[in-house]
């Protein structure tokens, strides 16, 4: 099978691509940045907002968007990385690709004092309004289905992974949520989740060879609680704040920039948005380091 991987030399997807090709599969990487190909791989430095992208995707049976877009401490305002993934989405369209899987993010679920305790993929897809990273990815999910709707032969999987981390990269969504983590609300005490990007790329391969469609929660077993979590992030004291006061100071810190956490995030760190694994488990995946 041919698979083209977009962010192919990020964290996840030289991993992807990797285990891709120990899979048998023929792999093209495809990214902005250039680096040096893995056994079996190809990589291509395109644009995807200038690269023809017909010409890219010749050929592929499967197209896997790991591409970073948006990111958890940034605004998109003019929607530039929703229109690159939208100018892929045709191009992958007039190549004839019929498996389409996508990096998403649990966080499209929002954080709500009403989740349960853990997510399904059957749970609404409701992101918090003011979190941008959260509703770009809801936004992607709905290409992506738009994309696969009506197209009996074609298949959108949505991956819906928690926050990521790696050896060598941190992440920018684990990034922002421990910059977040230093302040608290009297209100609750968040639950988490961390997964490996091993784990990440192991759920890539599966999703490409199961063709599943639909959503995949990408989670480790079980989670954490907030003290576990700010011992992680080097936070040994918090500040524990009512929730309008903890809104006030995040937009001011934000504002000022003396913190990495844009206030939209406070939610993630008030409300449960731990998700359940069991649907990806069932295709035969499992994390071995998360």
């Amino acid at each position: 099978m041919r698979v083209v991987v977009t962010g192919s030399t990020g964290a996840v997807g030289r991993r992807a691509c990797v285990r891709l090709a120990e899979e048998g599969h023929e792999v093209l990487g495809l990214d902005r940045r250039s680096s040096v190909a893995p056994p079996g791989v190809e990589i291509r430095t395109v644009d995807l907002a200038v690269t023809d992208l017909r010409t890219a995707l010749a050929g592929a049976d499967t197209v896997v968007h790991l591409a970073a877009g948006v990111r958890a401490h940034r605004d998109d305002p003019s929607g530039e990385s929703l229109a690159l993934a939208q100018r892929l989405l045709v191009a992958a369209d007039q190549a004839g690709v019929r498996h389409l899987v996508v990096r998403s993010s649990a966080t499209v679920y929002g954080a709500w004092a009403d989740n349960p305790v853990p997510l399904t993929e059957d749970a609404p897809v409701r992101p918090c309004p003011e979190f941008p990273f959260a509703v770009h990815r809801a936004r992607l999910e709905d290409l992506a289905d738009s994309w696969a709707e009506g197209q009996p032969a074609r298949r959108a999987t949505l991956l819906r992974p928690v926050v990521t981390v790696a050896e060598e990269h941190t992440g920018g969504l684990a990034r922002t949520l421990a910059a977040a983590l230093a302040i608290s609300t009297h209100e609750a005490d968040p639950l988490g989740q961390f997964l490996h990007a091993d784990d990440l790329a192991e759920a890539v391969v599966c999703a490409v060879r199961e063709g599943v469609d639909g959503p995949l929660n990408v989670a480790p077993d079980g989670w954490i609680g907030a003290g576990d979590m700010a011992e992680l992030g080097g936070l040994a004291h918090r500040l524990r704040l009512p929730a309008p006061l903890a809104a006030i100071v995040m937009r001011l810190l934000w504002r000022t920039g003396l913190s990495a956490a844009p206030p939209g995030v406070l939610p993630y760190t008030v409300s449960p948005w731990v998700v359940s694994n069991d649907r990806l488990r069932e295709l035969g995946w499992e994390p071995r380091h998360s």
